[in-house]
């Protein structure tokens, strides 16, 4: 199911993920944590079994901004590398995952910042919506002070 090998990819994506040989996809176990990466950020879905996937259009159209819908793997991979993400110890598992992000779809409520593809794949999961991606990025401008100030005292 796995490819060994990290692939070359334009975001990174979380740390635990495993990569995935895409002619094996039908093997996931529904209700698991999908994710592509994209130019500047990662894509994460919820992966329903037979080949679907659940997940937040937001801006992936060009800009242009979607509901949640439930798509072909390829359609939210956009032909790119998959990986999922192991959630051993999420609250919520397989089908229950599943119910839990079909119940939202068509909702188009979509912020970057505060209810984005990654947001609703862990409300999905764990019952609390956030984004590691978000957080990480939130995080820039203290670094690059901190970074500034110690080069400061270095001179």
């Amino acid at each position: 199911m796995i490819t060994e090998s990290r692939q070359r990819t334009r975001a990174p994506l979380p740390p635990n993920c495993v990569w995935l040989d895409p002619t094996r996809v039908r093997e996931l176990e529904p209700g698991t944590h999908l994710v592509t990466p994209r130019r500047s950020y990662t894509h994460h879905g919820i992966y329903c079994g037979a080949e679907r996937v659940v997940h937040y259009a937001g801006l992936c159209r060009h800009r242009i901004r979607g509901p949640i819908e439930e798509v072909a793997v390829a359609d939210f991979s956009h032909g790119g590398p998959l990986a999922y993400v192991p959630r051993p110890l999420a609250r919520y598992q397989g089908r229950a995952v599943v119910v839990r992000a079909r119940s939202r779809i068509g909702e188009d409520a979509y912020d970057l910042l505060t209810n984005n593809c990654e947001h609703f794949c862990n409300w999905c999961l764990d019952g609390r919506a956030y984004s590691d991606q978000v957080d990480a990025f939130m995080q820039l401008p203290g670094r690059l002070v901190e970074k500034m100030l110690a080069r400061i005292a270095r001179a």
